[in-house]
Order: C-alpha cells, then structure tokens, then sequence
C-alpha cells in the first residue's frame, strides 16, 4: 500500500498522535503558533484543487433548498446552541458558537461517501458554507454582543476572508493552467493535509500542556459534553432534511455535524483565551470517531426500510 493511502486509511491515528505528543514532547514558541494560519491557508488551497468551484454551482439543483441549509448550518443552529448553553456556562457558549459557526469541513464529500450519502450535495454545502463565513461568523458575534477586548470584528472578517478565498482563486486558476500537473499530484494531497494538521494540533496542544493537566477532570468532562454537541449538530442536520432520501438526510446531516474545525482552532489561537482553543482541539475526538456510530445507525435504518 502506497504511502498516501496508508495515512488516509489511519488519519485518526496521526490526529491522535498529535495530540499525545504534544501532551508528552511539546514543543512551544511563537513563531510555530505564527505558522497556523498559513498552514491553514495550504490546507484549504490544496482541498480547492480537487474542487472544480465553477462546476459546483452549475450542478446546484435546488437553490432554495440551499439558501435553506446554509443559514441554518451558519446562523440558525450556531445561535440555537449557544442561547442553550448560555444558560449555564457563558464561556462554554461562547466555544460551542465558534465551533458551531464554522463552515461544513471540506474533507465532508469524503466523509459521506463513508456513509453512502449525497456527495455532491455535501459538496455544495462544503463550498457555499466556507463562502459565506467571512460574512456569517463576524456576524454572529456581534448578535451576541461579544465584547473580548482582542477580537476585533473587522480583523477577524479580514482574516477570514484571507484565509478562505485566496486559497480558493490561487487553487481554481492553477488549475486552469495547469490541469494536467494538478492531476498527477491529485492523489497526494489528502495525506498532506492530515499531515499538517496533525503537526498544528501538536504545537497547538503544546502550548496548553500545563492547563489540560492542572484541570484534566474538566477536560474530561468538555470532552463528553462535545460528544453531546455533535450528536445534536447530526440530529439537527438530519432533521433539516426530513423531505429529502436517506442519501440527502446523509448528507446534510454530515455537512452539519463535521465542520471545519481546524479553521476553529486557528481563529481561537489568535482571538480567544487558551479554555476556548482547548475546546476546539478536544473536537478533534467526536470529529474522528462519532461517524462510525453514526455509519452503523444508518446501516440500522435502511434494514428497517
């Protein structure tokens, strides 16, 4: 098995190594954290050159159905979930909005093919989601009044807008001009990208070695309750497409609960205090591991059909 596919096939194990290593080797200064963002920006140019942007929107079927799922994945469901956990822990909320406010993860085609879901639809979802971002999650903080001296909305619009579309140009006129030597490098990409993650959620937990020891049962206990999160982000995505087939109510509901997580951790490195980061990188666990539960209820489902 050719090296690429064996780190596509074990992807969890390097995210998981990442994160062992960076509690037991860690390796901390402020020109690797400095390095997030750029890591993130090659993350999502690589993910573009597999994706033909124009081709996507031509393929849209159903516009309204989209305008639909867009504002409840990037405005509805975020708000749903922080007005509900604002009730009993004001900073919790404030992780389970940013977590909530990203885009549908670009690895979700992927992810729903695991599940024999709509692909292309997740697709859809994918490449509009990360569109609008720029514009939705500035937004939603200002609905709720955020007032964290260090974040500054226009800063934070900018640097999303860096992060999004300039991966997503530079990738489609590369491609363009260069399709057959995109093509033969196609393949190498995925494994790159798991790669550069991991290395990011090592030097990310790296730098908050001490605070997850010094209050390890709390971890636990977030951990658990992002669990709780993403069960409900599949129970809400499902139900979002109550009208449709099973391989769209897959769909959906995958574009939902697995959003785009690494642009979550890069934006609270930079913007918010370390309980916050801590939260995004402890996403990683429900992230890499509730789809097989999630598989297998699907699998229960179509043999009662």
């Amino acid at each position: 098995m050719e090296k690429n596919l064996v780190i596509e096939k074990y992807f969890w194990a390097f995210f998981m190594a990442g994160i062992l290593l960076g509690l037991t080797y860690p390796v901390f200064n402020v020109f690797l954290m400095s390095l997030l963002k750029p890591f993130l920006m090659v993350m999502l140019f690589f993910v573009f050159l597999k994706i033909d942007v124009a081709q996507v929107f031509k393929r849209m079927k159903n516009y309204r159905q989209m305008i639909f799922l867009v504002i409840s994945f990037m405005v509805v469901i975020p708000l749903l979930l922080f007005g509900i956990t604002n009730i009993f822990d004001r900073e919790l909320a404030i992780s389970v909005l940013l977590l909530t406010a990203m885009p549908a993860g670009v690895a979700t085609p992927a992810l729903t093919d695991v599940v024999k879901g709509n692909t292309a639809l997740s697709a859809s979802l994918a490449i509009l989601t990360s569109l609008v971002a720029p514009f939705t999650i500035p937004l939603l903080f200002r609905i709720i009044n955020f007032d964290n001296i260090s974040f500054d909305l226009g800063l934070v619009f900018k640097d999303l807008a860096l992060i999004v579309f300039l991966p997503m140009v530079l990738s489609q006129v590369i491609k363009r001009y260069s399709p057959k030597e995109i093509e033969k490098r196609t393949h190498l990409f995925t494994s790159l990208n798991i790669l550069m993650l991991s290395l990011m959620v090592y030097v990310v937990i790296g730098s908050q070695r001490n605070i997850i020891f010094n209050d390890f049962m709390n971890i636990l206990w977030q951990a658990g309750f992002l669990y709780v999160v993403f069960i409900l982000l599949h129970i809400l995505g499902f139900l979002a497409g109550h009208k449709k087939n099973l391989e769209d109510k897959v769909a959906i509901s995958v574009s939902a609960a697995y959003m785009n997580n690494s642009m979550a951790i890069v934006l609270a490195s930079i913007y918010f205090n370390p309980t916050v980061l801590i939260l995004m990188i402890l996403s990683e666990f429900p992230w890499n591991t509730l789809l097989i539960i999630f598989r297998r209820f699907i699998q229960f489902h179509q043999q009662k059909q």
